[in-house]
């Protein structure tokens, strides 16, 4: 049997306002444990797609303490869909999970596309981002917002994190 991979968890979240972005950052650290670094907040308006959430929104990351087994990727975006609906009397906060290593940023999805693949229980992965020759390279299929580059600061920073968690691990371990 063959061990996932350990690799940093993320969570992007789409919000309206401030409430709503420290009540999805005290939730998901409830969930998931300490928060190890926050992006900054980036006005979204590179798709109007969630403006049933609200007419002007945002977007935040926020990365996690440690090392997470990647086979854990299902459960995270069921645990945050649910957040979801506790956001408000409608969804008040979009929530995508994922996780990085040192080639590839990987989100979770509840949509299928053809560039997506199924996992389980209804949810779905897909490679958004691949690090190559010291940056980040998109696909034809990336969101607009990640292939504009803006991300791609924090994703580095967020990338280091889990080369020095590598490193320290391999050393404690050995």
């Amino acid at each position: 049997m063959t061990i996932p991979p350990l690799v940093k968890l993320i969570a992007g979240f789409l919000f309206p306002n401030t409430q709503l972005y420290h009540w999805t950052i005290r939730k998901l650290s409830s969930l998931w444990g300490g928060i190890e670094r926050k992006s900054p907040i980036y006005p979204f308006d590179h798709t109007d797609y969630y403006r049933d959430i609200a007419p002007v929104l945002y977007k935040a990351f926020v990365s996690f303490k440690g090392l997470y087994p990647a086979d854990q990727l299902v459960r995270w975006k069921l645990q945050a869909v649910a957040l979801e609906s506790e956001s408000g009397p409608k969804r008040s906060v979009n929530i995508d999970p994922g996780y990085l290593d040192g080639a590839r940023l990987i989100l979770a999805s509840t949509k299928d596309h053809a560039h997506r693949i199924y996992i389980s229980d209804g949810i779905f992965a897909e490679v958004t981002l691949r690090f190559m020759f010291g940056k980040w390279i998109s696909y034809d299929h990336t969101f607009p917002d990640f292939k504009s580059g803006c991300y791609d600061d924090f994703l580095s920073l967020v990338r280091n994190d889990w080369l020095s968690d590598r490193r320290r691990k391999r050393r404690t371990s050995a």
